[in-house]
């Protein structure tokens, strides 16, 4: 996963107009002057005006109401035709793998106060990423697979393919691109509303990963998963233009090999018949981008990178100066910076100039020539706005108030006049204020955080955040929760928190750090010590040398920096008892539990892994080859970094925990380790969840049930309290 999702990963939507971009978070729908948002309120869609908060009904219950029936429709989520005169509703919803992406459409007309249900014949909840066409005359679909177009005014359907299956995937995304791009809305409307870009994804050489579902038969039943695992081929992958009156598509000549590169990134470049495309090697250690044009199918390459490492995919293509020149992000100059690159790719200007990363993108103000976004210069564990010039000849400014220490974030109006503001800490409940953003200055000191802070009770036992320096000379941010009550004479159990990985972040200082979700009851009135800290590699703000060490490292260099800052901190401590040390962790977090317990048996005593990777040639090619290289021409950084090859050094107790539907980490991981520690006389503590996914959330009773099981076996193997 991308550093720029390092905090949270939201869906993101793009407005574009002749003086600002913005990418939207925080699920503020803004009105497209932005002096106002859209919220579904009561089972009805209004508008709220700024700075008096006026609300007005745009979309009444009764006209959500569909016709023969006495409820409104449950509205998932909505988008409005650019002309306003429309809105099409979300709901009836269906997940596939991670999100509720399936589900059914409605079209409620504003002018003529009438709904009406668009695919109407296709499968219930069966449409996706519905969206309006630009003019707003059509709506455009994917259902089983295929392209749909369906007229408004006449209520025709017109399929724009039509060889859609569940391997040959038009509009949408397989599974490994979706859960390691972030990929799931395939297709994009031109902006004359005259054609259709999307993806094609033939997956049909990958081989089926079969779970196997004991439960809901009397006869067990294969679930086939499409999963291209490390070292298999990944699917193949195409661009094409749908012409919306001949249903005619023009495959667009990107270079290069169909399945030995990806396509995470496409759109249309703004008022224009041209479109904009990223392309990944299957290493993703070199990134071309390529502007096509959309009727003759003819390609340029205009930008290329390379790295010894790897490549993110793009979030998005901002464009400004009328489209002549883009915002690129990128690593290459050793931190994760900005850059403004001419339409052809032969000139570049760095904008975001020091040494300090961009966490986030948040507003592109062309007119006022200012770019704002998320940075922490000085803290890697905190989150704060930063303005700077957008020609690249201005200064770091800090536009949150420095008085406000820990995590930010902003949903700013396409105008750039409002914004949502939103904050929390380690100490600091999430508390939100609307604020005038042009002068930095809540709407109102009633509704301000400020004022809302002076209600909130001081916390009596604060999380304690520190650096560690290991013997190795690394220096690692981490957060203690010390016992309630605590007393230094005494010593106490010691419980880490680890991930570990690329894809995520623990040590934030965020409304949460210091509690352990999956414990049933208070660790710090149990009297335990807990602990998280980011190793190498954890994509925290700390430069690119910081988090590429891992590369072809994962489950070597991670658990060295994690069991060395354990060491040390066992060593400086007194309070902290050496002989009652565990660790846990869920996913990547369960494989660094298990190297750490396995690898470092005199540090950790105690171990509980959650749907871990305990061999990494059973993940999928995207994520593991991205971090590790691909497998060729050998596997012996993929053996020597996985849990399994290490796991006859077992010494202290260890309870695995995976759900046999599991479709991420498959539980194929569990019987592997399983035999292994079998073979060499390890006793060790299962728990199976039949069905569950990566999640373990499914099913009365089993959120419960784990925190039970995960509570009862630390308590019995690493006793709470001082002595």
């Amino acid at each position: 996963m991308k550093f720029n999702k390092l905090f949270i990963a939201i869906a993101v939507a793009s407005i574009m107009g002749a003086n600002f971009a913005k990418a939207q978070r925080g699920g503020i729908n803004w009105t497209k002057d932005g002096n106002s948002y859209y919220q579904n309120i009561g089972g009805e869609i209004v508008t709220i005006t700024l700075p008096k908060n006026d609300r007005k009904t745009i979309i009444s219950r009764e006209l959500l109401t569909p016709a023969g029936t006495s409820s409104p429709l449950r509205v998932r989520s909505f988008q409005l035709s650019n002309d306003g005169t429309k809105a099409l509703i979300y709901t009836n919803t269906k997940r596939v793998w991670r999100q509720d992406s399936r589900g059914d459409y409605w079209v409620a007309n504003i002018t003529n106060n009438t709904l009406k249900q668009v695919g109407k014949g296709k499968p219930a909840s069966s449409l996706m990423f519905a969206k309006f066409s630009p003019d707003g005359s059509k709506v455009a679909y994917v259902s089983e697979h295929n392209v749909y177009v369906e007229d408004l005014a006449s209520g025709n359907i017109k399929a724009l393919t039509t060889n859609g299956t569940t391997r040959m995937i038009n509009g949408t995304f397989d599974w490994v691109y979706e859960e390691e791009f972030g990929c799931l809305d395939g297709f994009r409307w031109s902006p004359d509303s005259k054609s259709i870009a999307y993806w094609q994804i033939d997956a049909t050489k990958i081989k089926n990963f079969l779970m196997i579902n004991n439960t809901d038969s009397i006869y067990s039943f294969n679930v086939p998963v499409e999963y291209p695992k490390v070292g298999q081929d990944p699917s193949s992958c195409k661009i094409g233009v749908v012409d919306i009156a001949t249903a005619k598509t023009n495959w667009l000549a990107v270079p290069g090999s169909a399945i030995q590169n990806y396509i995470p990134r496409m759109d249309w470049i703004p008022n224009t018949n041209e479109i904009i495309l990223q392309q990944l090697n299957r290493e993703q250690n070199e990134s071309k981008l390529f502007v096509a044009n959309a009727t003759t199918g003819t390609v340029n390459e205009i930008y290329k990178e390379t790295n010894k490492s790897w490549i993110d995919a793009q979030d998005q293509f901002f464009w400004l100066n009328g489209n002549k020149e883009f915002i690129y992000q990128t690593e290459k100059d050793g931190y994760n910076h900005l850059y403004r690159v001419s339409k052809d790719g032969k000139k570049e200007t760095l904008i975001t100039k020091g040494n300090y990363d961009i966490i986030d993108l948040s507003l592109i103000d062309e007119k006022n020539n200012t770019v704002y976004f998320m940075a922490s210069p000085n803290n890697a564990t905190q989150k704060y706005l930063y303005k700077t010039k957008l020609d690249g000849k201005g200064k770091l400014e800090m536009v949150t108030p420095s008085v406000l220490p820990g995590t930010h974030s902003y949903s700013i109006s396409p105008n750039g006049l409002f914004a949502r503001h939103s904050y929390n800490s380690s100490t600091v409940a999430p508390v939100t204020e609307w604020m005038n953003f042009a002068t930095n200055n809540p709407l109102s000191m009633e509704g301000s955080i400020t004022s809302q802070l002076g209600k909130q009770q001081a916390i009596k036992n604060k999380v304690e955040f520190f650096k560690v320096t290991t013997e190795d000379g690394v220096e690692l941010d981490g957060w203690m929760k010390k016992p309630d009550n605590f007393d230094a004479t005494k010593k106490y159990p010691v419980v880490f928190y680890v991930y570990g990985e690329p894809a995520t972040q623990t040590a934030a200082d965020v409304w949460g750090a210091g509690r352990n979700s999956l414990y049933a009851g208070d660790m710090a009135k149990d009297g335990y010590i807990y602990i998280s800290m980011d190793n190498r590699g954890a994509p925290v703000p700390k430069g690119t040398a910081w988090r590429k060490a891992i590369y072809k490292n994962i489950g070597v260099i991670n658990i060295r920096d994690q069991a060395m800052a354990t060491k040390k901190l066992l060593a400086t401590y007194p309070f902290m008892d050496k002989d009652r040390v565990a660790v846990h962790g869920w996913s990547g977090g369960g494989s660094s539990t298990l190297n750490l317990l396995f690898q470092y048996p005199e540090i950790y005593k105690t171990g509980i892994a959650v749907a871990a990777v305990a061999n990494q040639l059973t993940y999928d090619n995207i994520y593991q080859e991205r971090y590790m290289g691909t497998p060729f021409p050998t596997t012996d950084a993929y053996v020597k970094g996985s849990p399994i090859t290490h796991a006859k050094n077992l010494q202290g107790n260890l309870l695995y925990i995976h759900g046999t539907g599991d479709d991420n980490v498959h539980y194929q991981n569990a019987e592997m380790l399983i035999n292994e520690l079998v073979k060499h006389k390890k006793v060790f503590q299962l728990m199976s969840y039949p069905n569950r996914t990566h999640s373990i959330g499914e099913g009365e009773g089993t959120r419960e049930h784990l925190a039970l099981i995960f509570t009862k076996f630390l308590k019995e193997n690493c006793p709470p309290g001082g002595r």
